[in-house]
């Protein structure tokens, strides 16, 4: 058997042990666990995915188009976490939350707007480093404000505790 042969054969086996663990994962009876460990995990998931935003941030600009690529790509990351981190909560936290919850969410919205203003920008000839700095400085802003407003809400429905 050449190696060739080989690494098909190993492609053919990664992919249908990878379509197995799909199988299997689709079919998990369990939800997402609501337990402290989960919560606290899922919180410091949130936070730490901020600091990314954050760190992306300073240095996006120094990366010109791709930078712009990067900061979308780190920014989902967040809303990612977020959406994650909300289906930890217990429905008492989910109800105790609801109002605050939904003003995150749409805080997100109101941060991801940088990026139709970097659109803008650029149609209007904005050159791609004033255009993107712009935008970093308004997204670390910004998630240095959401950063504030999750981490009281956390303490105020009693993320994480026993």
């Amino acid at each position: 058997m050449n190696a060739r042969s080989r690494i098909s054969g190993l492609t053919v086996f990664c992919g249908v042990l990878f379509l197995l663990s799909v199988q299997v994962l689709a079919q998990w009876p369990f939800g997402v666990p609501t337990t402290p460990d989960a919560q606290r995990t899922a919180m410091n998931g949130v936070r730490s995915q901020v600091n990314w935003v954050q760190n992306a941030s300073r240095t996006a600009p120094n990366y010109g188009e791709s930078g712009y690529g990067n900061m979308q790509q780190t920014f989902e990351g967040l809303r990612q976490a977020f959406n994650g981190f909300k289906q930890t909560l217990t429905p008492k936290q989910l109800t105790q939350g609801a109002n605050s919850l939904a003003e995150l969410d749409a805080g997100l919205d109101i941060i991801q707007e940088a990026f139709v203003n970097y659109q803008e920008d650029r149609a209007n000839g904005r050159p791609v480093g004033l255009a993107l700095r712009n935008m970093c400085g308004d997204l670390r802003q910004g998630s240095a404000v959401w950063l504030q407003e999750f981490n009281k809400i956390c303490s105020r429905i009693r993320v994480g505790w026993g």
